[in-house]
């Protein structure tokens, strides 16, 4: 990449500023939610013995919720540690795919707890049993507390990654949980309204379902090599197709080997005339500028003189994807 005197960029000095940066953030990442991990464990205990005390459901969905965020919050600083090895034998791309197996791990737990929770939930809203309002209120209001402070240090973290993403989204939930049931708390309390606790239990169900959802959908797009979020694989193509010297672009495949590191290849035929060089360089800057995609690979030849029809053909014994041609 050439700045505006003309020079080129010494890509070595790139790379080492932007490791520097990225371990600098991983570094604080693993600070923040270690600290949060120290204080759900702590409080989660805290909340078992006075859930069975009080007999609430409500809090003992809340602390097992709790406990899926311990869960989380540990899966995420390992995947954390072995996404930072690096690539050496067949791991290729190292372990970097890691943070998002403990993202669907997340996601498949809360969905799988909800369920749990839910049939639990709507037994005790058909048969509720006595449970001890003041007793509900205090707890939940203390778990406001203890997830705001959660919260807040799991945000400072980088949510653009998202194994951290499914550590925030559990603590998120249980801060809205914790709401619902000290509510659930002041009613059964002034009201004698004991079906609140099973009621309350339900949003917590609600809000892990949801949660669960969107965690399983994006690492799944993930893992089966889906194009990321709001890049269209196709106009990227038109565009490189209408670069000038370029004939045509076929073999296109756009994904995501983790969190915010998107990838591209293609096999480019440029005209004669043109140096593929020059070609590929071109392509490259332009896809780092305008779809900040820095890990490009580009075969780039030169085309056949045979008839457009065959020309993937000459150059890839089984092209796939969409072929994209210049229209000019």
């Amino acid at each position: 990449m050439n700045d505006q005197h003309g020079h080129r960029d010494d890509p070595a000095k790139h790379h080492q500023h932007v490791g520097h940066h990225h371990e600098v953030s991983h570094d604080a990442d693993r600070r923040c939610l270690t600290a949060a991990l120290l204080l759900i464990t702590a409080f989660m205990a805290v909340e078992v013995m006075v859930g069975l005390a009080a007999g609430s459901l409500a809090l003992i969905s809340d602390a097992a919720h709790m406990l899926t965020d311990a869960l989380s919050l540990v899966l995420a600083l390992a995947a954390m540690r072995l996404a930072r090895r690096p690539a050496r034998g067949q791991w290729t791309f190292g372990l970097k795919r890691a943070e998002i197996l403990s993202a669907q791990v997340n996601g498949i737990t809360l969905l799988l707890l909800g369920g749990v929770l839910g049939y639990e939930a709507i037994r005790r809203l058909i048969t509720p049993p006595e449970v001890d309002g003041r007793l509900m209120l205090a707890t939940a209001a203390a778990g406001v507390v203890i997830n705001v402070i959660a919260v807040y240090l799991i945000g400072r973290a980088n949510r653009t990654s998202l194994n951290v993403e499914g550590a925030f989204q559990h603590i998120l939930n249980d801060l809205w949980a914790f709401t619902g049931t000290a509510v659930a708390g002041l009613v059964a309390w002034l009201t004698g309204f004991a079906r609140a606790d099973a009621l309350a239990s339900l949003v917590v169900v609600a809000l892990m379902f949801k949660a669960g959802y969107q965690l399983v959908r994006e690492s799944w797009k993930i893992l089966l090599e889906a194009a990321p979020t709001g890049l269209d694989p196709e106009q990227v193509g038109s565009e490189l197709a209408a670069w000038r010297g370029v004939s045509e672009v076929h073999d296109l495949h756009i994904w995501t080997i983790t969190s915010g590191y998107p990838a591209l290849s293609a096999h480019v035929l440029v005209d004669d005339g043109h140096d593929c060089h020059t070609v590929r360089d071109e392509l490259q800057d332009h896809l780092m500028r305008s779809y900040d995609i820095s890990h490009v690979t580009l075969q780039v030849d030169h085309a056949a003189p045979p008839a457009p029809a065959t020309r993937a053909a000459t150059h890839c014994a089984d092209p796939h994807g969409t072929v994209h041609r210049a229209t000019r």
